[in-house]
């Protein structure tokens, strides 16, 4: 594992495309923000030093700027896992085939939720050595808490971009297509050009109008009934089994959705039209339930409690 076990809580880890681009990683943030406890906006709007409504949104993609400098530079492999499948044949995810000698967006998660700090002290003559959570430890410090919560929602995010969860290609960044009149990849395609085509430009207001939209149909919409098994066994003791879960189920959607013909059927194509019909769903679904496990993580840090129906 690169970087120390400091920058970890800080966690440290480092492909290059961006989930879901700016829009759609605060569209996430924005769905998360509505489903949270008060407790929870209380215990993330501390940490962040944000009393904001955007205090999700406006963090949600540090992480893709922090990735490219010196610094942050560790964390670039945190992004995505590579699944070595044989799309669109066979889609699946396996941690040991895939996470990677420089760990992956599973192992980021793990990390972030679950690593902990000895701590030495003395009590009535004997050295005792305490374990304490490096997100919810007191003894952490403001900042480290600060870095990891941003970590936190952006990987939350990138788990549930379906090319994010895929080795063929570069996760589809070596895929040229077109999208109208602009030259560009598969992968940016689902990243970028897709959501923002439906939704506008990258700006918070568009993000947040996309996402109200979204928690309008998981409160009560065509995401209703499916809601609650987005939550199916979640734990942040079991972190590695329900990143891996989010991971797999990602993944089942580059066969079904993201190259379903294969390469050749989408390679130096226009996708802008039937395409991009086909696929915004998807995008939505995977944004619903980016947003919605990405409340209930935050819930079980904050309280111990998804706060959700599960």
């Amino acid at each position: 594992m690169q970087g120390s076990a400091l920058s970890l809580g800080l966690l440290t880890f480092a492909p290059s495309a961006l989930a879901w681009g700016n829009l759609g990683h605060e569209t996430i943030a924005y769905i998360a923000s509505d489903f949270v406890t008060s407790n929870t906006q209380s215990w993330a709007q501390k940490i962040l030093g944000d009393t904001s409504d955007d205090y999700l949104a406006s963090v949600a993609t540090w992480a893709d700027t922090y990735k490219y400098t010196s610094a942050g530079r560790f964390s670039e492999p945190f992004h995505f896992i590579d699944a070595n499948d044989s799309p669109p044949q066979t889609c699946n995810v396996e941690y040991s085939r895939d996470c990677g000698e420089d760990n992956c967006v599973v192992s980021a998660i793990v990390n972030y939720v679950t690593t902990h700090r000895s701590i030495q002290c003395s009590y009535q003559g004997l050295t005792l050595i305490l374990q304490t959570s490096l997100i919810q430890g007191s003894s952490t410090s403001a900042s480290e808490k600060h870095q990891s919560l941003m970590f936190l929602v952006h990987f939350l995010g990138d788990i549930h971009q379906p090319l994010h969860n895929e080795n063929l290609e570069v996760g589809g960044n070596d895929i040229d297509v077109k999208f109208g009149s602009s030259s560009t990849n598969l992968h940016h395609v689902w990243d970028t050009n897709g959501p923002e085509q439906y939704a506008g430009d990258d700006t918070l207001e568009n993000a947040r109008t996309f996402a109200t939209q979204i928690t309008s149909q998981i409160k009560s919409g065509i995401f209703s009934t499916q809601a609650s098994g987005w939550l199916t066994d979640m734990s942040i003791s079991s972190a590695q089994s329900s990143a891996m879960s989010w991971a797999s189920d990602a993944n089942q959607y580059v066969c079904s959705a993201v190259m379903p013909g294969g390469v050749s059927s989408v390679e130096n194509q226009d996708l802008s039209g039937a395409y991009y019909q086909n696929m915004m769903p998807t995008v939505k679904l995977q944004f619903a339930k980016a947003g919605y496990r990405l409340a209930a993580w935050l819930n079980l840090l904050a309280t111990g409690s998804t706060g959700l129906t599960s």
